[in-house]
């Protein structure tokens, strides 16, 4: 993966608007951000496959970015994005990571079911 090129993400986001698309939406702390201290609490969010169609995709901010899906009756967002790229299946994988290197979100778009 490649560090955030807003005008070719933003490029690739626009050629998946409205059309179906699956997506995949992660977020995670992940096990080691309770692992040494008791207090944090784990948390993160999961959906594939899921089948959506949004109007107009957008990637706003200075780095990290956030990217927002708008659909007809509402959003979809991942905030922290760093990383992409355009596999050879051509998805468009999108990914935020810490300053360690351990994944925070995913976001991924793909014109067939992620297997």
């Amino acid at each position: 993966m490649q560090l955030i090129l807003v005008d070719q993400v933003q490029a690739y986001l626009n050629q998946f608007s409205k059309q179906p698309v699956y997506i995949h939406l992660e977020t995670t702390q992940g096990a080691y951000a309770a692992r040494d201290n008791d207090k944090i609490l784990n948390s993160g969010a999961y959906i594939r496959n899921a089948q959506i169609q949004f109007l107009l995709g957008k990637i706003t901010g200075n780095g990290p970015y956030r990217v927002g899906l708008k659909m007809e009756n509402g959003w979809v967002y991942a905030e922290g994005i760093t990383h992409w790229e355009i596999n050879e299946a051509g998805q468009l994988l999108l990914s935020g990571h810490d300053l360690e290197g351990r994944l925070a979100v995913a976001l991924e778009l793909s014109r067939h079911p992620f297997s």
